[in-house]
């Protein structure tokens, strides 16, 4: 009697050697990722050549990124599409068609994509990688908690007005010998975003807080190993092998323990009578009864967790860009040390009322950010529903990536695109707001700690050039090297912060 086929080829698969089934799984997957490609729209936007299951991932410099992709725009123009394993990607150039896709279909564009990687730390939860309803909840929660604590008040100002003066109290410390001022700024800013949401800063001379500050600085590089970028192709045999990978998972692990510390001790502490950070305000919101709410313990970890990176990592490292630049370009760091004593002078620190009559100031700050370029190609989006960009055709479920740097150094928006030069935001002296100056993104997805992240800026910064002037080492020659991870750093310098008397 013959055996029904349902039957048959699972014996055979059971007896077939690991080699064959190996070479079938190969073949197969080759076989759909063809048939896929074969199913993609006439009009879908051109791009490189990519390898059978892996797609263009060998083809991309991972430690920079940059050049890879400017090279790509070059050649395939300002709609190009790559392939990383299963996933698509489309990079988009230009300033008309990043407002095309963040703000004129922000609707269509308004998901995060759900990277294995981040599923794996994230779980799709907190402020950056949520979508739908929970995204809206607790960005809502968010920012009418940050108001509530002081953001755009005199009192969150002061705050960081005092933790200035700390901050150029530890640089004086050093005596203007040469030193490495990463984690000194790194303290300053993460204790304004831990004071709202833990309640507390931290002591720059406390090691416990020191060596989270590290472990955090450490996750940020890891995240552009080779390894880290396989795991969002190969998920399920990567989270068996060893390497960066799971070194950038111990990493978060510690940073989640270090939130979730916070947490017990604020439920320990709770009174709820009086809320006095943003952890007691989630508690408070948790004990309402809503079922169709997306508040949880587990949320508010990484709600929490959201906070502290994107409150510490950005301004600190925009701060460290603007350090190098001083040093780098003495004559730029004399005209704005000369607008602070003219308008300031050494008796008083710096106000934000301040900002208004200091355009060269204010100008360079700018310009920090557009050569620092940090964040170079935007927090990724996803294609909610098929549409099209720039007259192509973008299936649902596709990425799509903004391209700040060829946006921020673009001939045809900047006089000197490759040179730092503050004139690039003034006009007859005056400050002058660009358009094609986007590092905090646009539209709804807007980063919502911007207000926030001005306002540390321009004090921090004015309040160093009022007290030292920044330059080399002897014998030292500083360059804009830099690393590349979650955002793109300075590579590590030292400096000398030379106190200024007048």
């Amino acid at each position: 009697m013959q055996a029904p086929l349902g039957a048959v080829l699972p014996a055979l698969w059971e007896k077939a050697p690991l080699e064959t089934l190996l070479l079938l799984s190969a073949i197969l997957l080759i076989l759909a990722q063809y048939l896929q490609r074969r199913r993609q729209h006439l009009n879908y936007p051109p791009g490189p050549p990519g390898l059978p299951i892996v797609g263009n991932i060998f083809q991309m410099d991972f430690k920079n990124p940059r050049m890879t992709i400017q090279k790509l725009a070059r050649e395939y123009g300002n709609v190009f599409s790559t392939h990383v394993g299963s996933s698509s990607f489309i990079m988009v150039t230009g300033l008309p068609l990043i407002k095309e896709v963040l703000v004129n279909q922000d609707h269509v564009f308004i998901d995060r994509p759900q990277f294995p990687i981040n599923l794996h730390v994230f779980k799709s939860l907190g402020l950056i990688m949520s979508n739908g309803q929970t995204w809206r909840q607790q960005r809502r929660f968010a920012l009418m908690t940050l108001r509530n604590f002081g953001l755009g008040k005199k009192t969150l100002e002061d705050r960081i007005r005092e933790e200035a003066r700390y901050l150029t109290e530890a640089i004086g410390e050093e005596k203007g010998q040469p030193f490495d001022p990463h984690f000194q700024i790194n303290n300053a800013v993460s204790n304004i975003i831990c004071s709202i949401t833990f309640g507390h800063r931290f002591d720059y001379h406390d090691s416990q807080f020191r060596e989270l500050l590290k472990t955090l600085d450490n996750a940020m590089a890891l995240s552009s190993k080779w390894e880290c970028q396989l795991f969002n192709v190969f998920p399920w045999i990567m989270k068996f092998l060893p390497g960066s990978h799971q070194e950038f998972f111990r990493k978060w692990k510690k940073l989640e323990s270090f939130v979730e510390h916070e947490i017990k001790q604020h439920k320990e502490n709770l009174n709820p009578e009086e809320t006095l950070d943003y952890i007691d305000a989630y508690l408070k919101e948790l004990s309402k009864d809503s079922t169709h709410s997306s508040f949880s313990e587990e949320n508010l970890v990484f709600c929490t967790l959201d906070l502290f990176f994107a409150g510490t990592e950005t301004t600190s490292t925009t701060l460290r860009w603007a350090l190098l630049y001083m040093a780098l370009y003495p004559e730029i760091q004399g005209k704005i040390q000369a607008e602070i004593d003219r308008v300031i002078g050494q008796s008083r620190q710096p106000t934000m009322a301040d900002k208004e009559i200091m355009p060269y100031t204010n100008a360079a700050v700018h310009e920090v950010q557009r050569m620092g370029d940090i964040l170079p190609f935007n927090v990724a989006r996803v294609a909610t529903v098929d549409t099209k960009v720039g007259g192509y055709h973008v299936p649902k479920g596709t990425m799509v990536l903004t391209n700040l740097t060829a946006l921020h150094r673009d001939p045809e928006e900047w006089d000197t695109p490759e040179t730092f030069n503050p004139e690039h935001f003034l006009e007859n002296g005056q400050f002058k707001k660009r358009e094609a100056f986007l590092p905090f993104s646009i539209g709804k997805r807007v980063c919502l700690g911007e207000q926030l992240a001005r306002t540390e800026l321009f004090l921090f910064f004015t309040s160093l050039l009022q007290k030292f002037t920044f330059q080399a080492p002897p014998n030292t020659q500083l360059s804009l090297d830099f690393r590349y991870g979650i955002t793109i750093s300075p590579a590590s310098y030292k400096i000398c912060a030379l106190p200024r008397v007048m």
